[in-house]
């Protein structure tokens, strides 16, 4: 699984990341989690608001920070 962090590094997008990290590392779950800071990047996927969360190529929110719940539903399924 890829966990894409979609963001400029302001600090709602550091705080998505970790909650990503944790997200996975209490579901077990094996996942590359990745930091995209490239506007070019951010944009092909349609995101135009962040942070953003993408997982394997879909984008699962954008322009606010997940709950640590919702990132766990989204990877177990």
């Amino acid at each position: 699984m890829r966990i894409e962090v979609l963001g400029s590094g302001c600090a709602k997008c550091n705080k998505t990341k970790e909650l990503a990290e944790k997200a996975v590392k209490e579901t077990g779950i094996d996942a590359e989690i990745v930091k995209v800071e490239d506007i070019d990047k951010i944009l092909e996927y349609g995101v135009m608001i962040t942070p953003a969360l993408v997982i394997d190529g879909d984008v699962k929110v954008a322009g606010k920070v997940p709950s640590l719940d919702d990132i766990k539903k989204w990877i177990i399924k």
